[in-house]
């Protein structure tokens, strides 16, 4: 890709950087920035800017947060004894957005990868054991990628929580709905064979 301009070229070289874009997606961005006001485009990069500069990780849970302490944690109309445990903060805004869980996260940064040189002093898992101990979590839910690094991490907490008296559960796995149950991968379906629930049940939820 040749450009006529210097300027024009790191601009782009800059946005292709970021993940999942291209040379010619970051073109398009560029492109895109320089029919706006210059008022605008400050606006974007000062708040870009000022994102990286002043946003915080949670001291409880390591989510993104403005201040030292989240705005999950910080509200206590949330079910205190109760925290998700998730691999990311993507995991976090996925789940709230379901509006459908009222407790507490732990962010862990990640899940135990040997392959992938990851292992579970890389993790935030002492903070979580720590929480675990000082606010007698009722109950701690795994909503860790179903995957074997996932089912390796819960089973490497769940060992190092043994002496504590915590319920610890993880979300429903199974077949998607509207999927083809012979494109299933066979730990899929043998979870939901193992979570099979009464018909009625399922029947009752899922009226027209």
């Amino acid at each position: 890709m040749i450009f006529s301009s210097s300027l024009l070229e790191n601009a782009v070289n800059e946005f292709a950087k970021l993940p999942g874009i291209g040379k010619k997606t970051a073109l398009r961005l560029v492109l895109h920035l320089l029919k706006k006001d210059v008022e605008q485009v400050e606006i974007f990069s000062n708040s870009i800017l000022k994102l990286r500069r002043e946003i915080h990780f949670c001291s409880h849970c390591h989510n993104i947060s403005d201040k030292l302490l989240c705005n999950i944690c910080s509200d206590r109309s949330r079910k205190q004894h109760m925290i998700c445990v998730v691999e990311n903060i993507r995991d976090v805004i996925a789940i709230e957005s379901t509006q459908q869980y009222n407790g507490l996260y732990h962010v862990l940064g990640g899940i135990i990868s040997p392959l992938d040189g990851i292992g579970p002093d890389q993790l935030e898992i002492n903070s979580l054991t720590k929480r675990v101990a000082e606010e007698k979590t009722g109950e701690l839910i795994f909503a860790l990628s179903p995957n074997i690094q996932g089912d390796t991490t819960i089973y490497y907490i769940s060992k190092k929580l043994k002496d504590h008296p915590v319920k610890i559960t993880t979300i429903s796995r199974g077949i998607a709905f509207g999927g083809e149950l012979e494109y299933a991968d066979e730990m899929t379906l043998a979870r939901s064979i193992s979570n099979r629930m009464p018909v009625e049940n399922y029947v009752g939820t899922n009226k027209l």
